[in-house]
């Protein structure tokens, strides 16, 4: 079982496959979510850019905490709601007729697989 790595370096020894791959699945729903916020504009930060800003920002965090071995375990257990709650708000806030909505379904999938990696590496550490 991986311990809370405290000094603040990178532990890219106890780095596996699927943690790189859970690492690419972030990166990718992470910027996708940081080009949303700079389409919607900085006048949008406090609305729906602001939300897609905290989003691409957490999903970098998570990531970053993983390569770091900093508290794996608990931001696995945190990220599966967070990538989930993702989902949701963009199916209950989406307009069907969005043109962009590709590029939505594109995120959701690489969401979805994120969910898959994380929650194998939650019950893999347990």
């Amino acid at each position: 079982m991986a311990t809370a790595n405290d000094t603040g370096r990178l532990a890219l020894e106890t780095v596996t496959p699927l943690h790189w791959a859970g690492v690419v699945l972030a990166a990718i729903t992470g910027v996708l979510h940081l080009v949303l916020t700079v389409r919607l504009g900085l006048g949008s930060l406090a609305g729906l850019g602001g939300s897609f800003l905290v989003a691409g920002v957490g999903f970098f965090a998570g990531a970053a905490a993983v390569v770091a071995d900093y508290r794996r375990r608990q931001f696995y257990l945190l990220g599966i709601p967070f990538t989930a709650g993702q989902i949701v708000l963009w199916y209950v806030l989406n307009d069907p007729s969005f043109s962009g909505i590709t590029l939505g379904i594109v995120d959701k999938v690489v969401q979805v697989a994120l969910i898959g990696v994380l929650a194998v590496l939650y019950s893999r550490e347990g």
